[in-house]
């Protein structure tokens, strides 16, 4: 029986050789398994917006590790678009000057310990505000990533009208909410090439050991490696390469929700239609499962 090819991207504002673009490319070869084929890199927003639009590498269900979407709270507040697709047009005209010293003003008028405005999926994905431009900048990954997606013809579920035989699914993911599952607060990869320590390394391969017995997060999926793909997950101290395996199982798991009917792939069905959602946050452990 065949099944949908799968991806996982692990998402740069601005990418380059250093810090690339990174995309697993994967695959379910049973009810129950994912099997990593390849990791492809990208060092420019183009080269990964046309590898994207190939309609030679569909079909496919991609979990993508950037937001899709801003805070009711926000857009309400700023006086922008209420409906999705005319928020994210009008979020894609401004600069990033622009953002910031929007994002910064609204901020500026807000309590200490209450700054960012919170999409409904922040609390259960355990994710940063959208709004967010530092630390990380996710607000920037919105606004250079999002508007690509659409460009590639893309089918983003829940965000605009069914597409029940769409060829290409972009869902967003977040490799943190299944690495949480497994390590708490552990900390598995730095940028920083000092910090990328034994201890960090050890986390990594604590994650990989679970993500190949099917324990990480309680999808009721198993990754399946070779020893290269096995060593080079290990030995990446940035964790590029496994925050796009973690986004790969998310996807995976949104495709199992798709086999069984759900045409929003696992989405909640009375999720905020504005503000987007991640996939996997808050969903019920498939049965036979622990939590």
């Amino acid at each position: 029986m065949p099944f949908t090819q799968l991806l996982g991207c692990d998402f740069s504002s601005s990418p380059n050789r250093r810090k690339p673009i990174v995309i697993a490319r994967g695959q379910r070869i049973d009810e129950r398994c994912i099997q990593l084929q390849q990791l492809v890199e990208f060092d420019s927003l183009d080269t990964w917006q046309r590898w994207l639009a190939d309609a030679e590498h569909g079909p496919w269900v991609g979990g993508f590790d950037l937001p899709f979407g801003l805070p009711r709270e926000l857009v309400q507040a700023l006086g922008w678009p209420m409906e999705w697709a005319a928020c994210m047009d009008f979020y894609a005209s401004l600069s990033r000057v622009q953002i910031r010293e929007q994002f910064k003003s609204f901020c500026d008028a807000r309590p200490a310990g209450g700054k960012f405005a919170h999409r409904a999926t922040d609390l259960p994905a355990g994710s940063s505000p959208s709004m967010k431009w530092v630390n990380p900048p996710v607000a920037y990954m919105l606004h250079a990533g999002l508007p690509r997606l659409r460009a590639a013809g893309v089918h983003l579920p829940g965000l605009e009208p069914l597409k029940p035989q769409a060829q290409r699914v972009a869902l967003e993911a977040y490799p943190g909410l299944l690495a949480r599952a497994v390590l708490g607060r552990r900390s598995y990869k730095s940028d920083e090439a000092s910090k990328q320590t034994t201890a960090r390394t050890d986390a990594r391969a604590l994650l990989l050991q679970a993500l190949e017995q099917g324990d990480a997060g309680g999808l009721g999926l198993r990754l399946q490696l070779d020893e290269v793909q096995r060593s080079r997950l290990l030995a990446d101290g940035k964790g590029d390469a496994l925050d796009a395996v973690l986004c790969l199982m998310q996807s995976g798991w949104a495709a199992c929700r798709r086999q069984a009917g759900d045409s929003l792939y696992g989405l909640p069905p009375d999720m905020d239609a504005l503000e987007g959602w991640i996939v996997t946050a808050g969903a019920p452990l498939p049965k036979g499962t622990k939590s």
